[in-house]
């Protein structure tokens, strides 16, 4: 149950070739004789068989036994036959390698690969690599070398040019895979597959648009936590989206919406193929920053300084030596050399110059990379400088690139550093850039651990109102709510307004203006007239009645005349917003076609479309979130003591945006949202003005509206044990990782063994990563959390928490079952844990649909093979291994 589902496509044991026409299976095509030599060529082992369509006799005599993968590479009107004996024969996966099938004739391929449960890549694709495994299914050409990166691409031509760039360079491959636009088989499933592939130790994706947004963050957001994960996405621009859906049948999102998504998945992204190229080549070295702190050393002044002015215009540091480790190194240069910001080492540097800088960067803990530049002078020893660092790069933990400038004369040194797979570049600018595309993975790394609820800690808003108002307007067969009904809403949520009210006419507007007293402002109430200031429908301060009459009879006049179509309700008044220091801000949500709601902050006011200020994050936010968006936009710097005002009050802001936050996971039926402006000063926010649009949709039982599944903070209860103390059982948190690792430390060696069949002491890094950052959309965690007070020595007590248990299930491919796991702590056995643990996600996995769980346990463990009968498990001998047993649940 360990192997990945998709190991009979990627990783087959025995495989059957359709490529031939014939009793003698002769290639049918070009296609299928590259397809066939390229295979040959790599020199696959294990069984193999040739196929036609045509062949004779019964299908037990073409396939004595069951077959993991079925290639098909022929005439578009003879694929679906052979796939059809493909299936007769039990084979568990089928690539088809074609050209220019269409939609129609795809859906009937997809129909027939369901209807026989296999797995299916193709059609319209080119196939993939495998170099380890030497098998070449693919018509990429020859075999690509052996590598840890893993190439995933949505576009053939890619993928050969990638290749054929990489025979050049030194660079080597994991696996090649190929995806057609119709392929059951997608992006998600095979980010899903080389998580887990042990070959693989980073990723890189050209992709081109998605089919299905929350299934690609899901997969993403596994295959980040385990290894970097590199992508380049076309179609930036609208020209390009109808290109992309074409080519790819898939919607293609919103560029600055995907690029925040990427983000949240904890991958990077790149813009161009020289930087994809650049990843490319640092991934392959397998070493990863920490931070953003690179240092410079250099055999001249100027090469330095473009490399350093590079570093500031990517917000990196140059990094530093401290005093101490740059005096310790001095005597080792040239007396000519300089440590400084930037280590030169002078014109006249040599290898010992070269091997010494280095090594004193590496050593040091300001430093998370180091960049080395040359430039070739006469009588330099090149390849001797080269080789010193090749023979470095056995020993070193952090990245280390190159630039050899110059052409002919490094071209030798270049190959040393290749073999050594060291990264080279040719300029400054690509090294520096190559750095801080991998070094982005640590910074989204951290937006991956940030898990948040659909609620924030604040009050709790009051949803059942926000929804009783929502399903009125649509019964109204209305789609935009009116100023003061957005403000109704906003209310809802604990999100501070203006105090407005709505003057029918002259009157009405003095009466109320008096009520609320002076100076008020006037704006226009239609739902029709999306900016109110481009038909003067926006008066402020105004300090009396007779300005109000005056104001609002001339409103209600120009408004007529210049948008005489829109429907008028009346004009609202409201209190100016005493904030004469304020600063006026943006926050709005957008609906995109792929990932949902989106919420964005900037810069407000009625120039907003012109000052372009703003920042996008993905629903739900915490604090560490919203903090993060107010940061990524250029207003963000007036927020500070400015040109004679006092601090605003970031609090009040975050807060707001988390209030947003739970507006977007509460209402589904949120479709666009402007609050424009929001005032902000050193007393808090206030929202002055907003329009909202709402949509019916369907019951999101599940937040399905969202991209991103929310923290299930429901989940949470409270139990008893039998000594009478009580325990927590909640959904497992990124954060708790400290904790399952204490607890995994503290098992013993029997328990251990009979959790992970292991004798290991702790989990390594990555695997308890794999634990604590889980997707709940796929997998639930929920552990036992105990509360102790420990006695001080100087008196009182220390509260602490610790995780006495974890249960958990994944969901299987089939997307009905699923497997589950169970850990208790020695010292809390016996306390009815365990089957209050596994009811805890058995009930999850109800809730989710799921109709089967089962689980492997060691035939050894009688305690836990009891607690499976007690809970109605049934106990099955597991077929592939007699020492473990299948245990089984209708759910």
């Amino acid at each position: 149950m360990d192997k990945h589902y998709l190991s009979p496509l990627f990783s087959p044991k025995s495989i059957v070739i359709f490529a031939g026409c014939g009793a003698d299976a002769n290639p049918a095509s070009e296609q299928a004789q590259i397809l066939v030599e390229n295979f040959q060529n790599a020199g696959v082992t294990g069984p193999l068989t040739y196929l036609s369509i045509d062949m004779s006799g019964t299908l037990g005599d073409l396939v004595k036994s069951r077959v993991d993968l079925a290639i098909i590479a022929l005439p578009n009107e003879q694929i679906s036959a052979a796939l059809e004996i493909a299936g007769s024969i039990h084979c568990k996966s089928a690539l088809i390698i074609s050209r220019g099938v269409n939609a129609s004739d795809a859906q009937k391929l997809k129909d027939i690969a369901k209807n026989y449960d296999m797995s299916l890549l193709g059609p319209n694709c080119m196939g993939f690599q495998r170099p380890n495994q030497k098998l070449n299914a693919s018509t990429l050409g020859r075999m690509t070398q052996k590598g840890s990166t893993a190439l995933v691409s949505q576009s053939g031509a890619v993928s050969t040019s990638i290749l054929d760039w990489a025979s050049s360079n030194g660079v080597g491959f994991s696996a090649v895979i190929s995806l057609g636009a119709h392929t059951i088989v997608d992006i998600a499933q095979v980010l899903d597959f080389l998580a887990e592939d042990t070959a693989t130790q980073s990723i890189v994706v050209y992709l081109e648009g998605v089919r299905h947004a929350r299934n690609f963050m899901s997969a993403l957001r596994a295959a980040a936590v385990a290894k970097p994960v590199i992508v380049m996405k076309a179609g930036h621009h609208q020209a390009c989206l109808q290109a992309a859906t074409t080519h790819n049948g898939a919607q293609v999102a919103s560029d600055d919406v995907f690029d925040a998504a990427l983000k949240r998945a904890g991958a990077v992204r790149v813009q161009t193929f020289v930087q994809l190229f650049s990843a490319v080549k640092c991934l392959s070295s397998r070493h990863l920053p920490v931070g953003g702190r690179l240092a410079i050393i250099s055999n001249g002044g100027g090469p330095a300084l473009m490399a350093a002015d590079w570093v500031n215009q990517l917000k990196l540091q140059v990094g530093k030596l401290s005093s101490e480790a740059a005096t310790e190194l001095l005597p080792q240069l040239s007396t000519q050399a300089s440590v400084s910001d930037i280590i030169d080492l002078d014109e006249n540097a040599d290898a010992n110059h070269y091997r010494s800088a280095v090594r004193a960067c590496l050593a040091s803990s300001d430093i998370d990379g180091v960049l080395v530049l040359m430039s070739p002078k006469p009588h330099l020893d090149i390849n001797g400088i080269s080789q010193a660092l090749a023979d470095l790069q056995p020993s070193i933990s952090k990245p280390l690139i190159t630039c050899w400038m110059g052409d002919d004369l490094v071209a030798s040194g270049r190959a040393i550093l290749n073999n050594a797979s060291i990264p080279t570049f040719r300029t400054p600018e690509a090294a520096v850039d190559a750095f801080y595309n991998i070094a982005s993975f640590h910074q989204n790394q951290q937006l991956l651990h940030q898990v948040p609820s659909s609620l924030s800690e604040l009050a709790t808003p009051d949803i059942d109102g926000a929804h009783i108002l929502i399903e009125n307007i649509l019964s109204e067969r209305r789609k935009v709510l009116t100023e003061m009904e957005s403000k109704a809403l906003l209310s809802s949520f604990h999100i501070p307004v203006t105090k407005t009210i709505l003057a029918r006419s002259a009157n009405e507007a003095i009466l109320v203006a008096n009520q609320l007293g002076y100076p008020v402002a006037l704006k226009i109430d239609s739902s029709d007239i999306v900016h109110k200031s481009d038909v003067r429908g926006v008066a402020l301060n105004i300090h009396n009645a007779t300005g109000v009459r005056d104001t609002w009879i001339e409103m209600m006049a120009t408004v007529s005349r210049l948008k005489p179509e829109a429907k008028i309700n009346g004009v609202t008044v409201q209190n100016m917003s005493g904030k004469p220091d304020g600063r006026e801000l943006y926050i709005g949500i957008s609906t995109d076609e792929q990932f949902g709601p989106v919420i964005s902050f900037g810069a407000g006011g009625t120039m907003i479309e012109l000052i372009a200020d703003r920042a996008l994050e993905l629903p739900p936010l915490n604090q560490f979130l919203a903090h993060r968006l107010i940061d990524r936009v250029r207003s963000a710097e007036m927020l500070g003591a400015w040109r004679g005002a006092p601090e605003a009050d970031r609090g009040s802001l975050e807060r707001i945006l988390l209030r947003v936050s739970e507006m977007v996971c509460a209402l589904p039926q949120l479709r666009e949202m402007d609050i424009n402006p929001l005032i902000l000063d050193a007393t808090g926010a206030l929202v002055v003005d907003a329009r909202i649009v709402v949509e019916q949709t369907a019951p999101a039982h599940n937040y399905e509206h969202l991209a991103i599944l929310p923290y299930p903070s429901n989940q949470e209860s409270e139990w008893p044990m039998r000594n009478g103390n009580r325990y927590k059982i909640r959904p497992l948190h990124p954060h708790d990782a400290e904790m399952l690792q204490t607890l995994v430390r503290n098992l013993s060696p029997e328990s251990r063994y009979f959790r992970f069949i292991s004798s290991m002491r702790e989990l390594p890094e990555r695997m308890l990563a794999r634990f604590t950052l889980i997707d709940y959309d796929r997998e639930m965690a929920m552990v036992a959390t105990y509360t102790e007070r420990i006695p001080k020595p100087e008196g009182g007590f220390t509260i602490s928490e610790k995780i006495i248990a974890v249960s958990r299930y994944v969901t299987n491919p089939d997307k009905s079952s699923c497997e589950f796991s169970l850990l208790v702590a020695d010292e809390f056995n016996g306390q009815g844990l365990g089957s209050r643990m596994m009811s805890s996600i058995i009930d999850v996995a109800r809730s989710k649909g799921l109709t089967t769980m089962e689980g492997l346990v060691l035939a050894k463990n009688s305690g836990m093979l009891k607690l499976m009968r007690s809970l109605d498990f049934k106990i099955h001998i597991y077929e592939e291994d007699s020492d473990l047993r299948l245990c089984v649940r209708q759910l």
